[in-house]
């Protein structure tokens, strides 16, 4: 045998070796984990019953594959728990993983309960919670639809809002205006919450509706085009760079002559005044707008206009400090703005609610650290508000989600999956409800590949878990109060103690008519703004452009009767002298005096200059 070949027969034993000691060790931790579980499931039975049983009597009595509930187990890992020998799911985490969770969701402070991990099984024992002075670290709530993401953002809601912590949510659909009504009961219902330790019982939060402009039943909530900036409206609009920089400078133009942008109709007057002549001569000094530039954008605006998106825009701006508002008994009140009449839409709500976000920016004083948040703002279809952002959007939103927590506000984005949600905003949210993932195209599995590597290391095999997960489960961590991340907890989530469909919508309007904040808010102002000021002085300029040129007239008028009349008195002269000289020493009568004879020809010439003022008008007064 060759030195080669006898050392890679080496190589191939010692591998073989390696290899047999591998799954002896990998079948030992299977073997302690299962021993750990069952002895666990003992002592549960055993407390359950009233009277202690050995371990080897649980084993025996555990229910059978067909009597057991069907959970998705993860792939064992060394130090996992893998199924019982008769199928039963023991869950995918041992004893000491188990523990570990546990540990993990203790407190110091106050904690809003996200639900109970599930281990095969809920565990009533082990609660998921979050820390409520960790809430201003932001958060993400993600899943495929159907998944629970409402439910989840509801309840999570209502406990703030019980806690004395107001909210601000987007309702798309309107399932969210329920959580004005108790919830409930049923058995199916009970049954749930009491598996995962929760004393579930009917209360409704203290509701304000809010509408986009009036569109829907609500308050209506209303912005100027000042407010709203250039830098949001170029997203709307769908603009390039060089047109977003074109709006900006029409802002400042707008800024600096005090023009006020109420609504689009201030900026078209502005755009369309500042391509005419006298507008192009006030912007030399600025640079100039482009016409063509102008010109796009002007469409943009009507197409922007005619969907409807006019209402938006006007008096009396909304101040959002109305979203901060606690009840008597020192509840916190739940703002949902109802956003139906946007469907078509989305781009136009997403960036209004990145308004109010950047409105509740300015507004704050800073706060630091508090104990619990001022407010938490939940962003509802967050992706809408990245599609197709420029960079100068982007590093917008993650400045103010990244400086707003110092003014106690928490902002939690809801989504389909993380990788909606631009790198450097995701970076921000401490907390992560991850709702089930489904990966039916390549596509899907790319974001699920994603979404895995999101997480901090854990006993899972999340690829899987979160493909297996029941509707109202989720993979959950948050950050705790040393600023840690939790361990990673697949989750029962609690139920809603509201109602959990919408309210029929005789009931919404009545909240709506008995709100304080209707009479504030509810009529539309039209006060003198950019429109009527660039109008008026468009009129003053073209009545003072009509009175030249009627002065100009007139004094061509003039000077061509003066013209006639100068024509006509040479045309006198010349007569009377023709005739003076042929009739001079021939006649033997008596002459009148000359100037008498002169007299007569002009009395002719001012019948001809009377002709001449009724032929050319206007002939000046003697």
């Amino acid at each position: 045998m060759s030195p080669d070949s006898a050392s890679t027969a080496a190589e191939l034993a010692r591998l073989r070796a390696e290899a047999e000691l591998a799954e002896a060790a990998l079948r030992a931790a299977e073997a302690r984990a299962r021993l750990a579980a069952a002895e666990a499931e003992a002592a549960r039975r055993a407390a359950a019953d009233g009277a202690g049983s050995a371990p080897s009597e649980t084993i025996a009595s555990a229910p059978s594959a067909s009597d057991a509930p069907v959970e998705p187990v993860a792939t064992p890992e060394p130090g996992d728990v893998a199924s019982e020998p008769d199928g039963v799911p023991a869950g995918p985490l041992d004893a000491s993983g188990v523990q570990r969770i546990r540990d993990g969701y203790v407190f110091d402070g106050e904690t809003l309960d996200l639900g109970a991990l599930v281990n095969g099984e809920p565990l009533a024992d082990v609660q998921v919670r979050i820390p409520l002075s960790m809430l201003n670290r932001h958060g993400l709530v993600a899943g495929a639809t159907g998944t629970g993401k409402t439910r989840t953002l509801q309840g999570i809601a209502e406990q703030l809002a019980e806690k004395g912590v107001p909210v601000f949510a987007a309702d798309i659909k309107g399932d969210l205006t329920g959580m004005a009504a108790p919830g409930e009961s049923s058995e199916r219902l009970l049954a749930r919450t009491r598996a995962i330790g929760q004393d579930w019982t009917p209360r409704a939060s203290a509701v304000e509706h809010f509408a986009l402009g009036g569109i829907g039943a609500g308050v209506p909530v209303r912005a100027t085009v000042t407010g709203f900036g250039p830098l949001l409206l170029s997203k709307v609009l769908g603009l390039n760079a060089t047109q977003e920089s074109s709006l900006g400078l029409v802002f400042h133009y707008a800024d600096k002559n005090g023009l006020p942008l109420v609504d689009l109709a201030d900026l078209r007057a502005v755009l369309a005044y500042l391509t005419s002549d006298d507008g192009k001569a006030e912007l030399k000094g600025l640079g100039g707008l482009s016409s063509a530039t102008a010109g796009v954008i002007l469409r943009e605006l009507i197409t922007f206009a005619d969907g409807g998106a006019d209402v938006f825009f006007g008096e009396p701006e909304f101040d959002v400090a109305d979203f901060l508002r606690t009840t008597t008994d020192g509840r916190g009140i739940v703002s949902l703005l109802e956003v139906p009449g946007v469907a078509d839409r989305p781009e136009l709500f997403s960036t209004f609610l990145m308004y109010l976000l950047a409105e509740l920016f300015e507004l704050l004083p800073e706060v630091g650290d508090v104990d619990k948040p001022r407010l938490v703002f939940f962003f509802d279809e967050a992706h809408l508000l990245f599609k197709n952002a420029s960079k100068d959007f982007l590093a917008a939103i993650t400045q103010t989600v990244r400086l707003i927590r110092s003014k106690g506000v928490g902002v939690f984005f809801v989504t389909q999956t993380p990788k909606d949600v631009h790198a450097d905003v995701l970076a921000q949210l401490g907390s992560r409800v991850q709702h089930q993932l489904r990966a039916f195209t390549p596509d899907d599995a790319k974001a699920l590949r994603a979404t895995v590597g999101t997480y901090p290391t854990s006993g899972y095999d999340l690829g899987r878990v979160l493909q297996e997960l029941g509707t109202g489960e989720a993979v959950v961590t948050v950050m705790s109060e040393r600023g840690a991340p939790t361990p990673v907890a697949w989750t029962r989530v609690r139920a809603p103690q509201a109602r959990m469909d919408a309210l029929p919508a005789d009931d919404v309007a009545r909240a709506v008519a008995a709100s304080p904040l209707l009479p504030t808010y509810g009529e539309a102002i039209d006060r003198e703004s950019a429109y009527e000021i660039l109008t008026a002085k468009m009129n003053a300029a073209a009545a003072a452009q009509e009175a030249e040129q009627r002065t100009l007239a007139q004094a061509k008028i003039d000077a061509e009767h003066e013209k006639q009349r100068a024509a006509v008195e040479r045309k006198a002269q010349r007569e009377y002298d023709r005739l003076l000289k042929a009739t001079k020493g021939r006649s033997t009568t008596r002459r009148a005096p000359a100037a008498t004879r002169r007299g007569d020809v002009l009395d002719s010439a001012a019948l001809v200059d009377s002709v001449i003022r009724g032929l050319f008008g206007g002939a000046r007064r003697r």
